[in-house]
């Protein structure tokens, strides 16, 4: 059992477990993970050691967007299990001394929502999404673009209006301008704390609002300036999306969810921040004590995974964020694993296991709340899916060019021999990836040595030392490729030291900093750091 489920700020220096419920493990024999695949694999979440579990999207869903396209916030789509599953599972987390986060998307619904149904025939919802008569020359009301591509508007026949949708047409965007939608939409965050989950995981929380004049957004014209959302080249990022994401108005709204978490104690609000320049955006939504409580940033997902390039990310994380408390992660269920794109580059070629290790290690150590995606633990590397396979619509839109986000949603591999690596007895909704198969939980479990028990160690290690959770973070210098810094509180005060790269590094600590033995590390190679190597000293 971890420590008393009643500590207030819990979240402070947490590692939490993403999972993707459609991959997890299946217990239906439909090829599709569910909620009580999550149950059954608890044991394996609560061994890593983390301390809150992050389930993806649960409601009922056409699946055009995997559950992030939705027709009913209050409910389980029935492939996924019912509420019944939904509330053992989180009982059973409890008592396994996890809490439990879930998704909330708040910015559209599906259109097969009964709100749209009832707004594009102009019923008593008509004012809940974002409608515009065309152009004169009928073309849409403005110059805005889907993040997955094309024109932001869709024309409806039967109301004669474009609407708005900032990512599928599939996806129209909510209304939040109108009263009676934020209201709903808060209402339902209420039920859900109300139900017992632990915190709520904010999907797009930038593309809450827009511009109501509906203005068109500037060209972007400055190549220096933050160039986030849409796929790599498209057309989304030759704008700035001044008018359609990020709009002022839209901080009273986080005000109003931040008096809504802290009715219910504990509450953990985390947005997600995208289509922005997200570090600046997401200090911004977590300025002061009225707003959320955490961001984290696709600049880190997508980062240069150089020592010098992680270096600048982190100087701007602690100029622009300052007292504000960030939550960091190398990978997860909207990007490429972490681990294939860094081991792309010549300089991290090589051993994937140490480089594993490694990766884990730095986000372990540095300051913020962790999340770890689903596989992370075992050095999953993206799957190479072909074009036939692949059943995410952004990915097969700017197919071959950018794949998507499904090479890293393939089922989670549980026992190297089994049929579809322990996943499901049947066919699964994406194919195992062979590679796999020698990274099964059940194969690493097996090996002293493996990514799984070095994860493990790691993430006991920041448990036990306090001063790796909630300690500051202050830079020390050191020839790149090494990134050094301290952690540091009134009782503590650690120097980690890690080699972003494949070959050893001559560096020794400054006079009075004791190497820690006992902590996860690799060893000094006599006043050289190994390639991919890291570890802990204490001042002595």
């Amino acid at each position: 059992m971890k420590d008393d489920l009643g500590q207030n700020q819990w979240w402070r220096g947490a590692v939490i477990y993403e999972v993707y419920v459609r991959s997890f493990q299946d217990t239906r024999a439909d090829g599709v993970g569910d909620l009580e695949g999550v149950r059954r694999r608890l044991d394996h979440v609560a061994r890593l050691g983390v301390d809150a579990l992050w389930l993806s999207p649960f409601y009922p869903s056409p699946g055009e967007d995997f559950g992030y396209d939705i027709s009913d916030f209050r409910s389980v789509d029935p492939q996924l299990g019912t509420l019944d599953d939904l509330r053992t599972l989180i009982d059973e987390a409890h008592e396994a001394g996890l809490r439990v986060l879930i998704d909330m998307v708040m910015a559209h619904t599906s259109d097969q929502h009964p709100w749209f149904q009832d707004s594009r025939n102009r019923g008593d919802k008509a004012d809940w999404y974002v409608w515009a008569d065309p152009a004169p020359d009928g073309t849409p009301p403005n110059n805005w673009l889907s993040a997955f591509g094309g024109p932001a508007w869709s024309w409806d026949h039967r109301r004669k209006q474009y609407y708005l949708h900032d990512f599928l047409a599939s996806q129209p965007s909510l209304n939040w301008n109108n009263p009676d939608v934020a209201a709903e939409m808060l209402d339902i965050c209420r039920g859900w704390l109300e139900f017992g989950v632990d915190g709520l995981r904010l999907d797009a929380i930038a593309a809450l609002l827009n511009d109501p004049e509906l203005r068109d957004n500037p060209v972007r014209n400055d190549p220096s300036e933050v160039n986030e959302g849409g796929a790599p080249d498209s057309p989304f990022r030759m704008q700035r999306h001044t008018y359609d994401r990020d709009p002022p108005q839209l901080i009273a709204h986080l005000h109003r969810l931040r008096d809504l978490a802290d009715r219910h104690p504990e509450t953990f609000l985390m947005g997600e921040v995208s289509d922005v320049d997200s570090v600046a955006v997401g200090a911004k939504y977590t300025r002061g004590d009225d707003r959320l409580h955490s961001c984290y940033t696709f600049q880190l997902l997508n980062a240069e995974p150089t020592a010098e390039g992680l270096r600048a990310l982190f100087d701007r994380f602690e100029a622009e964020m300052q007292d504000s408390w960030p939550t960091l992660m190398l990978t997860n269920h909207d990007v490429p694993r972490a681990i294939s794109r860094w081991a792309a580059r010549d300089h991290l070629s090589g051993d994937r296991r140490r480089l594993s290790r490694l990766m884990l290690a730095l986000v372990l150590s540095l300051r913020g709340t962790v999340c770890l995606y689903q596989g992370q633990e075992l050095g999953l590397t993206e799957a190479d899916l072909s074009y036939e396979d692949l059943q995410d619509p952004f990915g097969r839109a700017y197919w071959p060019d950018y794949r998507g986000r499904d090479g890293a949603r393939t089922p989670m591999p549980w026992e190297e021999l089994e049929k579809n690596l322990g996943f499901s007895s049947a066919a699964p909704w994406l194919p195992p990836d062979p590679d796999h198969a020698p990274m099964a939980v059940d194969r690493q479990e097996e090996r002293a040595n493996s990514p799984l028990s070095w994860a493990r160690a790691l993430i006991d290690w920041r448990r036990e030392t306090e001063a790796l959770r909630t300690g500051a973070l202050t830079w020390c210098e050191a020839p790149f490729p090494l990134l050094a810094f301290r952690r540091h509180d009134a009782e503590d005060d650690l120097l980690c030291v890690f080699n972003i790269s494949n070959r050893a590094v001559d560096w020794q600590p400054e006079p009075g900093w004791q190497v820690l033995s006992d902590a996860p590390g690799t060893p000094d190679d006599g006043g050289r750091v190994p390639p991919f190597g890291f570890g802990y000293f204490r001042r002595a």
